[in-house]
């Protein structure tokens, strides 16, 4: 198989519309379902059931199109980290670590301080992003390295170490009922009268269904809370980085949320080796 016809198929599956679909990859429509079809014929499979109003994904096809995918993040990741390491060989080498927003704020800044001091150590850019991209950054090379979090993110095809495990806490509006309690179950926050949970992103982008609202990062989710629209439940850590509007209470049952460093399995980088290092003895 060839990546156009990978970026073909994960074009057309994503959209699920040949007409959409051709807009993605720069070419017209029919070129688009002759490459499919053809794709189609090689492999011996029918990966699109279509009819004249709709096109659906079959099980080979959500195989090629997970498969596929993968395979376009490790080129495009071959390619990015090509180009940096050849900055690096004239004299302008670093590390990108990619975070979540928000998120273990404190460990973050005691890895940089810690990584500083060691004998070596090259600047590390940091990759501010929103919540659930991290993963998806490191896999396609725009990041050497990302602070995740279990159960939340997935470290499946990484090397990783774990770092910390925290408890969580509810965060409410400051003025709420709840916000005076020592601490709450999960059970007191989905009873909650009009503070619905909000709904991530999922790994594909899409947010599932359910009453709460669409949250993209911290800062709009501590808005929402702020305005007594949200409840959420965050790992203890989030507290370094609260608003004064909001109140954070200890969830005694929610389940515990362990924090990584994570990245390919594949590196050489003896610059990335030191900051793991640094990492693992905080």
């Amino acid at each position: 198989m060839e990546t156009r016809e990978l970026r073909y198929c994960a074009a057309d599956a994503g959209e699920l519309h040949y007409g959409r679909a051709a807009q993605g990859p720069g070419t017209a429509q029919p070129p688009l379902s002759r490459a499919i079809r053809q794709l189609e014929r090689r492999l011996g499979v029918t990966l699109l059931e279509r009819t004249s109003r709709t096109v659906t994904l079959t099980e080979a096809g959500s195989v090629l199109l997970r498969e596929g995918r993968a395979a376009l993040d490790a080129v495009d990741a071959a390619s990015r980290r090509t180009r940096r390491a050849a900055l690096s060989a004239t004299g302008h080498p670093g590390l990108v670590l990619v975070t979540k927003a928000g998120a273990s704020a404190e460990l973050l800044s005691k890895l940089l301080d810690a990584y500083a001091a060691e004998p070596g150590a090259v600047a590390v850019d940091v990759l501010l992003c929103g919540i659930g991209e991290q993963e998806r950054l490191l896999r396609d090379g725009r990041a050497d390295v990302a602070l995740l979090h279990r159960p939340f993110d997935s470290t499946v095809g990484f090397d990783a170490e774990e770092l910390c495990t925290e408890g969580q806490v509810a965060v409410l509006p400051a003025g709420h009922p709840l916000a005076g309690r020592a601490h709450l179950r999960m059970a007191d926050v989905a009873a909650v009268s009009g503070l619905p949970l909000p709904r991530w992103p999922c790994r594909d982008g899409a947010y599932p269904d359910g009453p709460g609202p669409e949250v993209r990062d911290h800062a709009q989710l501590l808005q929402l809370i702020a305005l007594g629209r949200a409840v959420a439940v965050l790992p203890e850590s989030s507290r370094a980085v609260l608003r004064p509007d909001v109140t954070a209470v200890p969830v005694l049952d929610a389940p515990t949320v362990t924090t990584l460093i994570a990245w390919p399995p594949h590196s050489r980088s003896r610059a990335l080796a030191g900051l793991v290092r640094a990492a693992t003895r905080l």
